[in-house]
C-alpha cells in the first residue's frame, strides 16, 4: 500500500546522476512512497553544461513537466519547436520523439513520470521520422 510522504526544500539535495548529464535531480520521494508507480523530481540546469540535442523517446504511460524558473526549448516529432517558460506545464504523450535544443542557465522544472522505472531510447538517425 502506498504511504504518506513529505519532502521539504531545506532538506532536499540535488544529485548529478540522472537521465541527462547537463541536469541535476532532486528526488521528491514519490517513487518510494508509491512503490514504483510514479517518480517525481525537481530538475535544474548544471552550470556550464549544455544539452546535446539528441532525439529520443521514453517508454512510459504518463510524463508531464512544470517549469518553475527559466526557459527550455524542445523539438517534438510532428509538432516542431516549443518554448517552455516559467509557469508552462507540458504533457508528453508516451513514446513521442523529442529533443532539448537549449535552456536558460537558471532552468528549474518539476517532472512526474509513471511508471517510475521507465526506459529511454535514443533515436540514432537525426531525422525522427525514419
Amino acid at each position: 500500500m502506498p504511504r504518506f510522504h513529505v519532502t521539504h526544500r531545506k532538506d532536499g539535495k540535488f544529485a548529478r546522476r540522472g537521465l541527462r548529464s547537463y541536469f541535476e535531480y532532486r528526488d521528491l520521494g514519490i517513487k518510494r512512497a508509491s512503490k514504483g508507480r510514479v517518480v517525481a523530481h525537481v530538475i535544474r540546469a548544471r552550470p556550464g553544461k549544455a544539452p546535446h540535442g539528441e532525439w529520443h523517446y521514453h517508454d512510459c504511460a504518463v510524463q508531464f513537466v512544470y517549469v518553475l524558473k527559466g526557459w527550455v526549448l524542445f523539438e517534438y516529432e510532428g509538432v516542431g519547436r516549443v518554448m517552455m517558460k516559467a509557469g508552462s506545464c507540458f504533457y508528453q504523450p508516451p513514446r513521442i520523439r523529442h529533443r532539448e535544443l537549449k535552456h536558460s542557465k537558471h532552468l528549474e522544472m518539476i517532472e512526474v513520470v509513471a511508471p517510475a522505472n521507465f526506459k529511454t531510447h535514443s533515436v540514432r538517425n537525426s531525422d525522427p521520422g525514419s
